[in-house]
This record gives C-alpha cells, sequence and structure tokens, in this order.
C-alpha cells in the first residue's frame, strides 16, 4: 500500500514544501493538494517547488476540475512539471466543488468531466485531441505520462470512473462504503471492456494519531461537512431513499444547514457542527497507531492501493511522523 500526504496551499508555500519533504522522508510516495484558486494559492506553482525538493515523491491535486482551466492549459502544465523531473505527476479530478461554487459556478457535468479526462490525458501524453472542434497536439511532448484518477461519490460518476479513469479515488475512509463504491467502479470497468484491476484505487480521508478521541474528533469534524457537500448533491438528484447511493451515507446530512467555504476544509469549521461523531469514528482515522494499522489493513483488503492522509488538523508534523515511525513499516 502507497501512502499520500495531502494539504491545503495556505502561506507560506515554503511550509507546505517543508511538510512535503518531511512526508518523503517518512515513507510517503505522494503529495496532494487542494485545488481552489479563490480559497489557496495556486498549486501548481508549489508543485514545481515540491518536485525539486524532493527525489521519489509524485504529485497531483486532490482534485483539479475540467473547469476553472482550459484543458490544454491542463495538460501543458501537467506535461511541463513531468519534462523538468521526471514523469512524476498525477492528474487528481473531480466535478469541482469550492473551486467552482466559489466563483459562483455550478460544479461541471459528468458528460464534460468524461471528455476533458480523454482530452488532457491525451494532450499530456504527446497525442492530438480534439478541443472545442479543433485537433490539437503540444508538439514538444515525446515521453509525457499523465494517469488521471477520478474522484466520485454517486452511481454515474463511479461508473464513469470505472469507464474511463486510470484511478479512482474515494474521500472517505469507511469500510462498507468503500467496498460498495469499488464494486461499483469495477463493474463499470468490466462492463466497459476494460482490466477492473489496473485501476489504482486511492482513499483519502483524515488521519490523526493519538489517545485522545474527543480532541481528534473535534480536529476531524469538518471532514464531514466537505462530505457532505457531495452528498446533498446526490441526495437532490436522486432522492433520500432512491436505493442508488446507500443510506449509511445520506442519513447524516439531514441537519445540514448549508455550508460556508471559508471555512472549507478547516479544524473549527462551524459549518460541520451537525456531523455526529459516529460518522467521524467511520470515515476518518482516530486512536493509537494500532487501530490505524488495524483499519488500513482492512481497507487493503477490499483492494485499495494508496492511502491519502489529510492533514488539516494542530498535529501535522506530529501524525506525519508516526505514520513514519509506526505505521507505514506496517505496509512496506
Amino acid at each position: 500500500m502507497d501512502f499520500g500526504l495531502v494539504l491545503q496551499t495556505d502561506p507560506p508555500a515554503s511550509q507546505v514544501v517543508s511538510l512535503m519533504k518531511r512526508a518523503e522522508r517518512n515513507g510517503f510516495r505522494y503529495g496532494w493538494t487542494f485545488d481552489s484558486a479563490v480559497l489557496w494559492q495556486e498549486p501548481f506553482v508549489i508543485y514545481s517547488q515540491i518536485l525539486a525538493n524532493t527525489q521519489r515523491m509524485h504529485v497531483g491535486p486532490m482534485v483539479t476540475n475540467p473547469g476553472t482551466r482550459t484543458w490544454e492549459v491542463t495538460a501543458s502544465t501537467f506535461a511541463t512539471l513531468n519534462d523538468m523531473y521526471g514523469n512524476r505527476t498525477v492528474c487528481g479530478i473531480g466535478r469541482g466543488d469550492s473551486a467552482m461554487r466559489v466563483a459562483g459556478r455550478a460544479p461541471n457535468t459528468l458528460a464534460r468531466l468524461g471528455d476533458a479526462m480523454d482530452v488532457i490525458r491525451d494532450l499530456a501524453e504527446g497525442r492530438e485531441a480534439q478541443v472545442d472542434g479543433n485537433p490539437i497536439r503540444i508538439p514538444w511532448i515525446t515521453d509525457g505520462k499523465l494517469p488521471i484518477w477520478m474522484a466520485a461519490y454517486g452511481p454515474k460518476a463511479l461508473a464513469l470512473a470505472g469507464q474511463k479513469a486510470d484511478g479512482f479515488i474515494l474521500q472517505l475512509a469507511d469500510p462498507f462504503l468503500t467496498e460498495w463504491m469499488i464494486k461499483a467502479v469495477r463493474q463499470a470497468a468490466v462492463e466497459a471492456g476494460r482490466d477492473p484491476a489496473s485501476l489504482t484505487i486511492c482513499v483519502a480521508a483524515p488521519a490523526y494519531v493519538g489517545e485522545d478521541l474527543a480532541h481528534a474528533r473535534d480536529q476531524c469534524r469538518w471532514f464531514g461537512g466537505m462530505v457532505g457537500n457531495h452528498v446533498a448533491d446526490l441526495v437532490s438528484r436522486y432522492g433520500e431513499h432512491s436505493g442508488l447511493v446507500p443510506e449509511a451515507l445520506t442519513e447524516y446530512i439531514k441537519s445540514r444547514q448549508g455550508y460556508d467555504y471559508s471555512h472549507h476544509g478547516r479544524a473549527g469549521n462551524p459549518s460541520t457542527d451537525f456531523v455526529p461523531d459516529e460518522i467521524i469514528d467511520r470515515f476518518c482515522l482516530l486512536g493509537p497507531a494500532e487501530a490505524h494499522i488495524d483499519k488500513l489493513r482492512a481497507l487493503r483488503d477490499l483492494g485499495v492501493d494508496q492511502f491519502a492522509l489529510y492533514a488539516m488538523h494542530d498535529a501535522r508534523e506530529a501524525v506525519i511522523d508516526a505514520y513514519g515511525s509506526d505505521i507505514i513499516p506496517s505496509f512496506s
């Protein structure tokens, strides 16, 4: 199992780079960041410094979207980083939540997302693609490689991930829901004539190592609110009891009263008071190192290839170090 670190690109950027260097020293192989141009600093600028200051780490957004940048710009940016530092990038992509909504736009449609994944991959790997009806190829790319990993929750999005993506990002660590969603993605891959084992499965969630569960829950409660944004979209689209989305995912948002993106992804987010402790325990990894190892083994047995650790809390360095000393060695 691989391990990744997920950060927001809050200033100073040097601190983001420093934490990624620390993560690599502790055995993390992937460095991810949020991508929302209004809320945080521009991640692709920072990726260049992360890549320059690490030797093996792969970097990418968790997640970008097809609406805030034109597709040829996204492809060229990834390809430039790969040309400078070796093929060490991965494109995490989704419909767009904070990046689109903060700018007053609706998230992208799945049809647009599917087209974008094909175009960005083809262009970044040196092939010709149709962009707005025009054939385009980036001529200087000779040995490009860009895996596209798609974030998804709902049935149609899970199907698209299985049909087109190189990897699937699931932003929660509940084993029951993980099993359900991996099965849906792999079934879609089979139906599309693809090898389901070829898709990389990445589970992303906050992790907090320590004995004080009450404090850990309060530091990670924001995550239930972030997931709740996507769940609310699913409920509005499919209905609360449609059978298309597990009630284990939808039940907890009944008390949700809206969401303030100015606190997005941050400990103490006042928009997440509705999230119960049970959901935090299910979605996140909390407690002593042994509890993390047990849950990670269960996820690995379900087919998870990477655990990406959200570190938006008050113990970033301590958790990175605890994973490096006590947890990652159990999976090497």
